[in-house]
């Protein structure tokens, strides 16, 4: 009896542990990670982008008519999508898939195309863009973070022991290198929170960040985006979901600022400050207290970033819950809400409209693969 009693009071220090110092990111997704067929659908979307040079909106400042040029001259690593930051997250998920699915056909289509695009002369290019005078704000913040992911993913990868990884991770430091610099000069200076549900917004590209500068040991930046995030957000309280969604967001500011506090606090402090800030989540396990969102027409572009929306919104809820006390009465509302947003969501990644098509499919493996919860 006393040898079960002792095991028992083991079990509760650990599990007591868990509540301390560092935030908890390890925990047990809710949902269990897609199967190879399950993702090859938006896989092919990101291998038909990854070479499709137009159409095409680049973001590009012109001083002179030497300025003028294509896509592919401005960046030739990431010219193949619809704009950059799309096609460097599409890199992303082909790194992603062709790590975790190694012997599915489109594993191989992914690592060629990482091949060819992932080379020094390449990435020391668009290193070159990135830091030339007068491009300070140039896809900061939304880009820059998905760029620190594709570093992250391949550094986990190299980590495993795949060679390829460690020679696309190496080609790929510069750039690595010039976002970081860019973030490390713009987070100081950063007096306020950017709460747009687009590209510009704060709080999603902090927590991408932060992924990054904790897999690869890089204290300076984590305390930084750290610190910045507790300086913005850590007093925010009485947040109102009745204002969100706006009509072309892709991602919300009141769920993104959540997801990224709970990666800054350990559980304990995190339930209480989510509380506060997020008082409307009910304590039992309601699904219908999130409104999924409603998209009009996916042909058009800023419309069907909704679609968006709910992809995200299901994982930064799934998040939130992770995040909280193994016990906390909040967690099946959270999670019962991501699963009806999770389902709205992936139904509409089809590809029928490049709007969508372009992109979406990113989101759909970063939540169907739980990489802001967990890595394999």
């Amino acid at each position: 009896m006393s040898r079960h009693r002792n095991i028992l009071i083991f079990l509760l220090v650990i599990l007591t542990m868990n509540g301390c110092g560092e935030p908890e990111t390890g925990k047990a997704p809710p949902v269990k990670p897609f199967a190879a067929a399950d993702a090859a659908p938006f896989v092919r979307l990101a291998l038909d982008c990854s070479v499709q040079e137009y159409p095409n909106k680049i973001a590009h400042t012109m001083r002179s008519d030497a300025d003028a040029g294509t896509p592919r001259s401005f960046y030739p690593a990431f010219f193949g999508c619809f704009d950059w930051h799309s096609s460097v997250h599409g890199h992303w998920l082909l790194t992603r898939f062709a790590r975790l699915y190694p012997e599915h056909p489109l594993a191989a289509e992914a690592r060629t195309v990482l091949d060819s695009h992932l080379t020094r002369e390449n990435i020391t290019a668009e290193a070159e863009y990135l830091m030339t005078e007068g491009r300070a704000s140039w896809e900061r913040p939304y880009g820059l973070a998905w760029l620190l992911q594709l570093a992250t993913e391949l550094r986990e990868w190299e980590a495993e022991g795949s060679v390829e990884a460690a020679r696309w991770a190496e080609a790929l430091r510069p750039l690595e290198e010039a976002c970081v610099a860019r973030l490390e000069n713009w987070l100081p200076k950063l007096t306020y929170p950017i709460r747009t549900g687009e590209h510009s917004q704060t709080a999603f590209a902090f927590g991408l960040v932060l992924d990054y500068a904790r897999t690869t040991n890089d204290s300076t930046l984590a305390g930084l985006v750290e610190g910045t995030s507790r300086r913005l957000y850590a007093a925010d309280i009485q947040s109102n979901l009745r204002y969100e969604p706006s009509g072309q967001d892709f991602l919300s500011p009141i769920l993104a600022e959540a997801d990224l506090m709970r990666r800054v606090m350990a559980p304990a402090e995190y339930g209480a400050w989510l509380a506060d800030f997020l008082p409307v989540v009910p304590e039992y396990g309601d699904e219908t207290w999130l409104p999924v969102a409603t998209v009009s027409d996916r042909s058009d572009g800023k419309l069907a970033h909704l679609d968006g929306l709910n992809l995200s919104r299901a994982w930064m809820l799934e998040g939130i819950a992770a995040g909280l006390p193994e016990n906390d009465p909040r967690r099946p509302a959270l999670n019962a809400a991501a699963a009806r947003h999770r389902d709205a969501g992936l139904a509409a990644v089809t590809g029928e409209h490049y709007e969508g098509g372009h992109w979406l499919g990113t989101y759909a493996i970063y939540l169907g693969s739980n990489r802001g919860l967990t890595s394999p």
